[in-house]
């Protein structure tokens, strides 16, 4: 992968170290592991107590909570290592180290540092409630009400497709604390409460199509009392605000995931063609089989070009909307291309469950939906692309 520029973050050698560690972690210990988790449809709990013991669950946390402190750059690139094995492994981590801790440090007030994020650091997974039966990213559709009673709030609503859910200690819930909508989402905050506050109840796993092990579920809040100092921030109306600032990070670690997970189906689809036989010599001399090799890898060096220079500006400071979601949208729809020549270069073995290559097709499908539809992300460049253009006029 191209060069990364550490600015700020972990000492260069240190986070060096720790990456290679983390890549044989990955191909020793997890990728063995998968038969295991996805027949329990859960990481077993002995490999998140590795994870913890590793740090990943704090990668992103400052070290004064007892996390890595690790910059934009350092984090994407731990999630494009980790996410080489199945998806569930970063499932587990991504929405701590992701959307919770970032606004936690963005938003939350002293006190809520102090307490949440050392146990975000040491471990404790998370789940972000926005998602509901009727809304998605459209804010103004939100439901969940949280009505002030007393000194702290009551929240009453449905949060679905929750990842996490099952296994959650804490959660972050955005909730309606006025009637109206309001102008840039003000009529949204954000609480952090344990899931095991009476009142929550987390309903079955959902299905999916993919990604086994990494779990969604509802979560159901029916008069949910908390104290007021569960109010991100401790005022009303900054809480959507707050959760969304950490959205062009939370697009580039999808991104990785992304291109992590094609690398993989890239590998596992150059050692099928070189030990598949077929008119008396390896089909990886094949022409046709070269091309989708080839076309596989410049796709993943040009997404791993676009990662390295979307974090290059995120730790100096730049504003990274536009090339965040180009990353993001690039990268998944990439996966996308990958992992389907990968079932194409298996042949008739790549559809049966038998191989890996399946797995990769059904797993990646998730990569162009979450944190921005394709479509979302195109209508989101284009519009940021309009107003700097009006900008510049």
């Amino acid at each position: 992968m191209p060069a990364i520029s550490h600015r700020g973050g972990m000492d260069e050698e240190v986070f060096t170290a720790f990456a290679e560690q983390l890549s044989r972690y990955v191909r020793e210990r997890l990728i063995p592991a998968e038969p295991q988790m996805i027949e329990a449809n859960a990481v077993p709990p002995e490999i998140l107590d590795e994870m913890r013991d590793m740090g990943l669950f704090g990668i992103t946390i400052p070290e004064g909570y007892g996390g890595a402190g690790m910059n934009v750059s350092q984090y994407v690139e731990t999630i494009r290592r980790l996410a080489y094995a199945a998806p569930a492994y970063r499932s587990a981590i991504s929405i701590g180290v992701g959307m919770v801790a970032s606004a936690l440090k963005n938003g939350g007030t002293a006190d809520q540092k102090s307490y949440w994020l050392p146990q975000l650091a040491a471990g404790a997974i998370a789940s972000f409630g926005l998602t509901e039966p009727g809304s998605g990213s459209d804010a103004a559709a939100l439901q969940c009400r949280a009505v002030k009673s007393g000194s702290g709030y009551v929240l009453n609503g449905t949060k679905r497709y929750i990842t996490n859910a099952p296994q959650a200690k804490i959660a972050l819930i955005m909730a309606r604390t006025h009637a109206e909508n309001l102008p840039k989402n003000r009529h949204v905050s954000g609480f952090i409460l344990p899931i095991d506050t009476p009142g929550v109840t987390v309903g079955r796993p959902d299905r999916k199509m993919g990604q086994a092990g990494a779990t969604i579920a509802d979560i159901i809040l029916e008069d949910v009392h908390v104290p007021a100092d569960a109010l991100l921030g401790g005022e009303e109306g900054k809480g959507f605000e707050h959760a969304m600032k950490s959205l062009d990070n939370g697009r580039l670690s999808v991104a990785a995931a992304a291109t992590g997970y094609a690398r993989r189906a890239l590998d596992s689809a150059m050692r099928y063609a070189v030990d598949r036989k077929a008119f008396g010599q390896s089909i990886s001399n094949f022409q046709l089989i070269q091309a989708m090799l080839a076309d596989s890898q410049a796709e993943i060096y040009a997404a791993e070009c676009m990662l390295a220079d979307a974090c290059r500006m995120a730790d100096e400071g730049q504003r990274t909307t536009i090339q965040a979601s180009a990353t993001k949208m690039f990268a998944s729809e990439m996966c996308g291309r990958v992992v389907d020549r990968c079932v194409q270069i298996f042949g008739g073995a790549g559809y049966l469950a038998e191989y890996e290559a399946e797995r990769f097709f059904r797993d990646a499908r998730l990569y162009r939906i979450y944190e921005g539809t394709t479509q979302i992300l195109q209508l989101l460049i284009a519009r940021n692309m309009l107003k700097e253009l009006e900008g510049a006029a």
